[in-house]
């Protein structure tokens, strides 16, 4: 078995449930074109909350991607955001070329980054209503006990624990390896990443499939985040709402979507003919106390290090832009503490708004599609970039003229991860 410090990591496939596209070439058409995927609401109906535009993926349908009858059985007992998670992942794996024959199941593991997954309104409504009562608390909790907990699915809970995708998908694939689940929020996606990573390079496997995946717009899932969560607000201009940078942004556009990247070992993939789509040659994480851009730098820094470059060896950043009007100062700190005030930003969240755990890895492959074609797609609505904010955001559509790129992700506790990607050259 080769040492882990040999070990190279490389990426060998790819998948995207999107509000811009559920395959690689729509993504890039979007990306390429500017073109949004953030709209109205159609799914439910928002028109007495606060906030009506979202990201959302209206036509995905797992069964079109998950074919096998058997496990077609297993959808009923998936929510939405698990649904997206293993039929992304199966993407990855299809787009990698991979197959039974090509790898031991006991070296092929699953790393997945999720978070918290609201239940759906049918799966509690009829035990709420039976026990609503007229009284301040509004609910009856003998009744609870006693007769409301009956109209629950006895099943209930399995459709929604964040460790589901990497149930459902290890079983699909067969995938018998290391098996875990990040649940770091926005920064769960790009987490997995850097752990599979590691797991690879410690050789404890020699093929890991990374995943993530979130969709907060259901009824419940809705109005939790209109109480707690920076919105934007901008009903009647929703393809314009996400503003990462620009001085008049108004906070995060929910949305909802999958992202997964098949990680293997070189020699793994070199051995059985796979084609690379590129390297991942540093990660890095940190904690952000106090939010300053300090542990973003450090993150940074640490992941610069391990890929063995520095920040003027870097195309663009690819930025977690959130378009918050705290997250995006912080986030700036950060880059411009390693980059100085003109690091080149490019915000994905402007096309398809904010999808939590998945949005590290979809936004990853809007990059990977940009050193794969040579061209940089634009930032969208960064049209009046914030002077607190000290850095370059690319708002016209540019070449490609380094092989590397940075991507960051973030949480609004203060995790940081930051991963560098080498276009494949050998």
């Amino acid at each position: 078995m080769p040492s882990s410090v040999s070990r190279r990591v490389v990426i060998t496939g790819a998948g995207v449930i999107s509000p811009i596209g559920l395959d690689l070439p729509a993504v890039w058409q979007a990306l390429i074109t500017g073109t949004s995927g953030i709209g109205p609401i159609r799914s439910i109906d928002a028109s007495s909350l606060p906030v009506q535009i979202a990201g959302e993926v209206p036509s995905f349908n797992a069964k079109k991607i998950i074919t096998d009858k058997e496990e077609r059985k297993s959808l009923k007992m998936m929510s939405r955001t698990v649904q997206m998670g293993v039929a992304c992942a199966r993407l990855a794996y299809a787009h990698a070329g991979l197959h039974r024959a090509k790898v031991d199941p006991t070296r092929f593991g699953v790393e997945i980054g999720s978070g918290f997954i609201a239940t759906d309104y049918d799966d509690l409504a009829a035990a709420a209503h039976v026990s609503v009562m007229d009284a301040p608390s509004g609910v009856d909790l003998s009744k609870w006990g006693a007769q409301a907990i009956r109209e629950i699915p006895p099943l209930w809970i399995l459709k929604y624990l964040p460790n589901m995708i990497a149930c459902h998908t290890s079983i699909f694939l067969d995938a018998r390896g290391p098996n875990n689940s990040v649940t770091q929020s926005d920064a769960a996606g790009l987490l997995a990443l850097g752990e599979a990573a590691r797991v690879i390079r410690r050789g404890a496997a020699d093929c890991m499939l990374v995943a993530a995946a979130d969709s907060k717009i259901s009824l419940l899932g809705l109005v939790r985040q209109c109480v707690f969560a920076e919105l934007s607000r901008r009903n009647d201009a929703p393809v314009k709402a996400c503003r990462p940078f620009d001085a008049t942004r108004d906070g995060w556009v929910i949305a909802e979507g999958a992202g997964a990247l098949t990680l293997e070992d070189l020699g793994h993939a070199e051995e059985r003919g796979a084609h690379v789509v590129a390297e991942l040659v540093g990660f890095g994480s940190a904690f952000d106390h106090g939010r300053t851009g300090a542990g973003l730098a450090r993150a940074i820094r640490a992941a610069l290090s391990q890929a063995s470059i520095g920040p003027t060896d870097i195309d663009h950043v690819n930025a977690h832009g959130c378009g918050t009007r705290q997250g995006d100062v912080w986030e700036a700190r950060g880059l411009a503490e390693v980059f100085g005030p003109c690091a080149p930003v490019f915000a994905p969240k402007s096309y398809f708004g904010s999808l939590s755990p998945a949005g590290g890895l979809v936004e990853l492959t809007a990059s990977l599609l940009a050193l794969k074609h040579g061209t940089l797609p634009a930032t969208l609505n960064c049209d009046d970039p914030d002077p607190v904010c000290p850095v370059a955001v690319v708002r016209r559509p540019r070449a490609v003229t380094m092989p590397y790129i940075l991507k960051t992700s973030l949480t609004d506790r203060g995790q940081c991860a930051a991963a560098v990607v080498r276009r494949w050259d050998k």
